[in-house]
């Protein structure tokens, strides 16, 4: 056939979906979809389709399925095509050919782009590389209430050049954020026989035991901690022992610390509301969700900076927003205060600091 009998149609996933509500949106009929996922499923666990990840369907003019294409991750995609006749499909998962190139750089905050989104995108990079930004620091600065103009960011990464496809992001090697004259550097190092991550400059794990806020992006600050707040519905004066967080509905909620899931239980006050246990006697509260995250039950362990669930309105709310507690021996204590109080992480053992050292001082000259 030539190149002008096929009709590709390209997209990304949306949230909280399915492979069969995607290939449905696409016009594709359910016996075929039935077919489609069987296939997938011989190379693939459909359950781990994700949000934002490219997909495409090809079809014949006619309307016969050709091809249907989903991005994996950076380095590889599944296929699913006809074979022979088209009373039979096959799956395949393949690499995705690329190239690697180190790359710098450099934005700052503005009036025209106050989010480190705008910022990223202003320089001609994508929101990923933003988001890798903040998760690397989220234990130093609250992206979401703590930027001011004239913060900057240089950053140090890998690009990889896809065949065919968009250019991706490896992992960050290196950055640095200017916050209210404050540099916060953060350097990727892998210790003698560890596992990556990132140290400040005298080689302390920039990682601290609570993230600064359990939301990522776009949120706002509505109502602090306090001993005597005006409840919004109720019309009553009482404590209010936690920070609450305006965000959109569907937003991802995630774990402030890693711990374990004490509760994941739904009453007409609280809503949906999970619950954590962390070390040194701290526990978190995450009030008002519409959904808890799939595999969030009690007894569940739960990495810092895991989705937990998604902002909603449940319980008694005005509107979509979170409420994040936190409790130390049993008694609410302020989050944000809390964690600015933390002692910095845990550093490298000695022998580890001489590459890292050398490590660091190859990363700051690529920064300048």
């Amino acid at each position: 056939m030539l190149l002008s009998e096929f009709h590709r149609v390209t997209g990304v996933v949306p949230p909280h979906t399915t492979l069969s509500a995607v290939l449905e949106a696409q016009g594709i009929d359910a016996t075929l979809i039935g077919r489609i996922i069987d296939s997938a499923r011989q190379v693939f666990d459909p359950r781990r389709l994700r949000s934002d990840q490219p997909f495409s369907v090809t079809r014949t003019i006619a309307g016969a399925l050709q091809a249907f294409e989903y991005e994996i991750d950076n380095s590889s995609f599944l296929r699913v095509t006809p074979v022979a006749d088209g009373s039979t499909l096959r799956a395949e998962v393949l690499p995705i050919p690329r190239t690697i190139e180190y790359a710098v750089a450099r934005g700052a905050i503005t009036s025209e782009n106050p989010s480190l989104f705008g910022a990223m995108t202003a320089v001609g990079e994508r929101p990923e590389l933003a988001v890798a930004i903040a998760d690397i620091l989220a234990g130093q600065i609250d992206f979401n209430t703590e930027l001011q103009p004239n913060d900057g960011f240089v950053v140090s990464f890998e690009r990889f050049r896809r065949e065919g496809r968009p250019d991706s992001y490896g992992v960050i090697t290196a950055v640095e954020f200017r916050n209210e004259g404050r540099p916060l550097r953060a350097f990727r190092f892998t210790p003698a026989g560890g596992k990556p991550g990132y140290y400040d400059e005298q080689g302390r794990s920039v990682r601290r035991l609570f993230l600064r806020s359990p939301l990522k992006f776009e949120p706002r600050v509505t109502s602090g901690f306090s001993q005597r707040r005006m409840h919004p519905v109720l019309h009553t004066a009482r404590a209010h022992r936690g920070v609450d967080y305006g965000a959109p509905p569907g937003a991802p909620v995630v774990a402030a610390a890693s711990g374990t899931v004490l509760s994941a239980t739904f009453d007409e006050i609280n809503g949906r509301m999970v619950r954590l246990r962390h070390p040194s006697g701290y526990e978190s509260y995450y009030l008002h969700l519409s959904e808890f995250a799939a595999g969030v039950h009690a007894g569940a362990r739960v990495d810092q900076g895991q989705t937990i669930g998604f902002v909603g309105s449940t319980g008694l709310a005005t509107g979509p927003h979170l409420h994040y507690g936190l409790t130390r021996g049993g008694v609410f204590v302020n989050p944000l205060r809390e964690q600015r109080n933390m002692a910095p992480g845990e550093p490298l053992v000695e022998c580890d600091m001489a590459a890292f050292r050398t490590q660091r001082d190859k990363e700051v000259a690529a920064l300048r």
